[in-house]
């Protein structure tokens, strides 16, 4: 089965769907899948006002259209609701390609927080954009639920996976801060609530890896925090296996890669008991779930590292490219082999 995923978000971003994208694009050969991927990279770019670090496409219906007609994939996944994945669901509407999308970001959220956009118009337009397709995939049952109240249909599971080999306790702490270390790892933005976490009394250091336009602005404002930029890889894992605990303040993120991460390595998580946290941590007991941050950040303190560790491997990569696969295959009633031409026959109309 051949797939082509439609995306606005790309390398060289560093959050959790572009890296839920790399690991699908690795992981299914092996599942009896090939992935293929229409980017920012085929396009001419624009920075996006405000986080240039953020590219947008300049993309247009023909070229797209061209792309696919020379991939000739089983299906279109549309991945981002950005410039590229509107024009691809269009493209796709019109032609009768079929297509699913994925719901990866609380946009309506992350709008509100910077403009007085209601809420109902931002979901309005993206009920409209997912709706249209054979399927949605979303990361939690929390975020399932909740879309389902705004009017969202066709909606199918997509878990997340952990690299636990790059990701795993370290006997060494390249920290050289005053301990217990405090962690936050993610982008430096006003929808990540990071003042939360930059304001409690706390013993220690608090640390922030990642970048983002509020970097300069909290750095600033909180001069005794130690702000590491963007990290990845091998940098990346040592950061998380110095600390003590992972802070995660967010409350609008729908999964929260990053507490997978944190506890592959064998750091317990502090959050609030909202979507991402409730899902991930919930009952397991491999971090502090509590309204007063601060509470859980040293609740955290007394979880073990085996036991984060030990939680962490039940979440893999390879079970979640499973997972995308037979979704597509769901959408479109591929299972059996003679459905497979489904995609070409709509190409040769």
């Amino acid at each position: 089965m051949r797939v082509l995923v439609a995306t606005d978000a790309w390398r060289p971003q560093v959050n959790g769907v572009v890296r839920s994208l790399e690991y699908l694009a690795s992981e299914a050969p092996s599942l009896g899948a090939d992935i293929g991927f229409l980017t920012p990279g085929d396009f001419r770019t624009l920075p996006l006002p405000g986080y240039r670090e953020i590219r947008l496409a300049l993309a247009s219906a023909g070229r797209i259209e061209r792309a696919i007609t020379r991939i000739r994939p089983d299906s279109v996944h549309i991945a981002t609701e950005g410039p590229i994945g509107w024009i691809t669901r269009y493209v796709c509407q019109t032609r009768g390609y079929p297509f699913t999308t994925s719901y990866h970001t609380r946009f309506p959220e992350y709008l509100a927080a910077r403009l007085p956009v209601p809420l109902k118009w931002s979901y309005a337009a993206l009920r409209r954009f997912h709706n249209s397709g054979d399927g949605t995939m979303v990361g939690s049952p929390t975020l399932e639920r909740a879309l389902k109240t705004h009017g969202f249909r066709k909606l199918m599971p997509w878990s997340r996976g952990v690299d636990a080999e790059l990701f795993r306790p370290r006997t060494a702490r390249p920290l050289a801060f005053p301990q217990p270390v405090f962690l936050y790892v993610g982008r430096v933005a006003v929808e990540k609530n990071l003042d939360a976490f930059l304001n409690l009394d706390l013993p220690g250091s608090k640390v922030v890896v990642g970048d983002g336009p509020s970097r300069a602005n909290l750095r600033a404002r909180f001069p005794h925090a130690h702000f590491l930029g963007t990290r990845t890889g091998r940098a990346l894992a040592e950061v998380y296996a110095s600390a003590d605990v992972f802070v995660f303040p967010s409350l609008t993120d729908t999964f929260g890669m990053v507490m997978l991460e944190a506890l592959a390595c064998g750091v317990p998580v502090a959050a609030f008991p909202v979507m991402g946290p409730l899902d991930v941590i919930g009952r397991s007991g491999c971090g502090c779930l509590d309204l007063d941050l601060r509470r859980a950040a040293l609740g955290a303190l007394q979880v073990s590292r085996e036991e984060c560790r030990a939680y962490a491997l039940t979440f893999t990569w390879r079970e979640s490219v499973r997972q995308f696969i037979d979704n597509i295959r769901r959408a479109h009633g591929m299972w059996a082999d003679a459905a497979r031409p489904l995609f070409a026959s709509r190409l040769a109309q």
